[in-house]
């Protein structure tokens, strides 16, 4: 079973309009064909796909996205307007992915740079995870841990103690992606309960489709050495291989 991860396509309705490193457009289409070539049976977008708040551009990326030969997923990024996405595709929370779950997380605060999930969906993961103990992936936007560039990690998940915490209590959860920090991030963490003991998840963040961001910063930075990539993620029973691909624009 093969996923993909895009994330942070930052559309605009005008497919002309420039990025400061780029044509968010062009290298939309890029990076997606580069993913039909790997042969997906899922594509999983974890948010920011607009960046001017126009219905066009979630237009475009539902029409784009179409294209692809395998089902597609979205969540939303603090960029979004929840309204115009929804209304072109509905989220979808909970996903079966073979013998593995899925499950979309929304961590967009309204108005706000930063993630988080508050008292109602941390219940509601729960809930979810009380309910089925299959090996589960999870995917959101904000990252849940930090990413070692001071400005980035400030605007993450705010509620990440509460987040790790509730997954202390569930080992089935193996595997996190984050978009965001426009950047590629890969680390084992481990966790541990009394009662269930110590467990580890990998924890993945996915380059940007549009411009990337320097790994490192003290302060908001473009890395203009980098090139716009995606994430496979190749699972294989409960085990699973995942890597970074770069796209030439």
């Amino acid at each position: 079973m093969r996923l993909v991860q895009i994330t942070d396509a930052h559309l605009y309705a005008d497919i002309n309009a420039r990025s400061r490193a780029g044509v968010p457009w062009r290298q939309f289409q890029q990076v997606l064909s580069a993913v039909a070539d790997e042969q997906p049976d899922i594509v999983l977008f974890s948010g920011d796909i607009s960046q001017d708040e126009s219905a066009a551009s979630y237009a475009l990326a539902v029409q784009a996205m179409d294209t692809l030969p395998c089902p597609w997923y979205w969540l939303p990024g603090n960029h979004d307007q929840l309204a115009l996405m929804t209304a072109e595709r509905p989220l979808i929370e909970d996903v079966a992915c073979g013998a593995w779950r899925l499950l979309l997380l929304n961590t967009r605060v309204e108005g706000k740079p930063f993630g988080e999930l508050g008292n109602e969906r941390l219940a509601a993961l729960d809930e979810q995870l009380k309910s089925d103990d299959r090996p589960t992936m999870i995917v959101m936007h904000h990252p849940p841990v930090d990413v070692g560039a001071a400005w980035m990690d400030a605007i993450g998940l705010q509620d990440r103690e509460a987040f790790w915490q509730l997954l202390s209590a569930y080992p089935q959860v193996r595997i996190i992606l984050f978009g965001h920090a426009h950047q590629a991030y890969a680390q084992r963490h481990e966790i541990s309960s009394h009662e269930i003991g110590v467990h580890e998840i990998g924890v993945y963040g996915c380059p940007a489709m549009a411009d990337q961001f320097l790994p490192g910063a003290e302060y908001f930075a473009i890395d203009e050495a980098s090139r716009p990539g995606y994430r496979v993620i190749d699972l294989e029973g409960i085990e699973w291989q995942t890597w970074v691909e770069r796209v030439a624009v």
